[in-house]
């Protein structure tokens, strides 16, 4: 309850949501009928009686009507300007398979088209209830890139957009110093690591976070590029995106780039699917963390992003040293019967390690979208039924618990892994009002029935931004 003196010396709440099911997502799994905001912060969480006494003449008040308050979701792999760009043309799940096809070349090239992709794609993420989200990969190294989309003029135009309280989301971003999915020169990422506070600049951390780096480790077992210690149908390997001339010279080269990103102190997300690629990443960490007063591991919470072919033992280690397990659910879905074609149904089933991530706490879900859309609803559902396709138990009471953990994989682990979770993240006074309402309460319809229960209203920094 809040005491009235508190109340007293703060004044009424700007806005209340009243007479629902509110979800906090922090480690108690609390459950309240509502929340009071003021100036963009949560003031109170609690029952009917308690938000009466942040009721004032200007308060607006919603009535939920059973209605359930999650925190903002946080979607933490999403490409906001490559999706505004190509919207609707996903590279999975196409309502038009063809017409994606199509989609190719530079996308946008002046900054008011870069700008223009941004905004719609903050529009299209409002509308699902997102209110932050992390572009993995915008900078120097893609200047030159096909797309545009991932153009370091991009953060710039994000910075920008922050300075002017126009976006629509919270957003960080991992600089790109290196090729996208291609092969990345060692002297270059290493100097662009040296040089990353330039690029950073000054922003507010709340609107604008740029804590460290991407790093392309390999590419997909699709294109079979995923360094592996399984053998594809071809009897290759993979291989590593690093240049070398042999794949102990590339090995070599990835382990110094990510040396040099712990050792200047920033986060590091890696695009790692393959086992060995995920092997090298752990032991490079592991290596500059034991330096003489290098940071630790769990102090930077680096990220291993995919990690589709991640072994048990990985991501028990991962576990153990305090690195995310970044994945998307909705791509096992579509991708399933490929792998199962080259590399084995053993090693098909095995992949994409939901439920052991699920279970060690280092699963956090995004959609990689435009890869795949963006509705994180459906990545839930996916998730789900990976879990259960791979032996995860069907009891109802696994079940309701399981969702919690995935719906906290969209909200309060994000946060986590953006070094954010002492200010959002889950419904808790003090953090900022960032929410999501839904039409009915997800427990009520589970992971499979979440995707029909309809987005109802979003609210960013204390202020209504949607409402269905």
């Amino acid at each position: 309850m809040t005491d009235p003196k508190v109340h007293e010396a703060r004044g009424h709440a700007d806005l209340i949501l009243r007479g629902g099911t509110v979800l906090t997502m922090d480690d108690d799994a609390r459950r309240a009928e509502g929340v009071a905001i003021t100036a963009g912060r949560i003031v109170a969480v609690g029952d009917s009686a308690e938000l009466e006494l942040w009721c004032g003449p200007t308060t607006r008040v919603i009535e939920l009507s059973g209605r359930a308050v999650l925190p903002g979701i946080n979607d933490s792999h999403l490409h906001g300007s490559w999706l505004g760009a190509r919207w609707p043309h996903t590279f999975f799940g196409a309502a038009d398979p063809e017409a994606a096809a199509q989609v190719s070349g530079t996308l946008v090239s002046s900054t008011a088209e870069r700008r223009a992709a941004i905004q719609r794609a903050g529009k299209l993420l409002t509308e699902l209830g997102i209110t932050s989200y992390t572009e993995p990969g915008l900078g120097p190294g893609e200047d030159s890139g096909e797309t545009g989309s991932f153009h370091s003029e991009v953060i710039e135009i994000y910075r920008e957009l922050a300075a002017a309280g126009e976006l629509s989301q919270r957003i960080t971003v991992l600089a790109l110093h290196g090729i996208l999915d291609g092969p990345s020169d060692v002297a270059t990422v290493v100097a662009g690591i040296q040089n990353h506070a330039a690029l950073a600049g000054e922003s507010d951390p709340a609107w604008l976070a740029i804590p460290g780096v991407k790093i392309f480790g390999d590419l997909i077992p699709l294109s079979r590029q995923a360094w592996t210690d399984h053998s594809y149908d071809d009897g290759t390997h993979g291989d590593l995106l690093v240049e070398g001339a042999t794949i102990a010279e590339k090995a070599e080269g990835l382990a110094q780039m990510l040396r040099a990103a712990h050792l200047a102190g920033l986060q590091v997300g890696i695009h790692a699917t393959g086992d060995r690629t995920v092997e090298l990443a752990l032991e490079a960490f592991a290596a500059a963390a034991a330096l003489p007063g290098a940071p630790s591991v769990r102090e930077l919470g680096h990220v291993i992003i995919h990690g589709d072919l991640a072994t048990p033992a990985q991501v028990a280690r991962m576990a153990e040293m305090g690195i995310w397990l970044n994945t998307q659910s909705g791509i096992a879905a579509y991708a399933g019967e490929w792998l199962t074609g080259m590399l084995g149904p053993e090693v098909a089933t095995s992949a994409w390690p939901l439920g052991a991530a699920l279970a060690a706490g280092v699963l956090v879900l995004s959609s990689d979208a435009p890869v795949l859309d963006f509705d994180w609803r459906r990545g839930i559902a996916a998730a789900e039924a990976r879990i259960v396709a791979t032996g995860g138990s069907v009891a109802p009471e696994d079940m309701r618990a399981r969702l919690e953990q995935l719906l906290r994989a969209y909200t309060s682990l994000p946060a986590a892994q953006d070094r954010a979770a002492d200010w959002k993240g889950t419904v808790t006074a003090g953090k900022v009002a960032d929410l999501v309402v839904l039409a009915r309460d997800p427990f009520e319809v589970g992971a499979a029935g979440l995707p029909d229960v309809a987005v109802d209203l979003t609210v960013l920094d204390g202020h209504v931004v949607f409402e269905r």
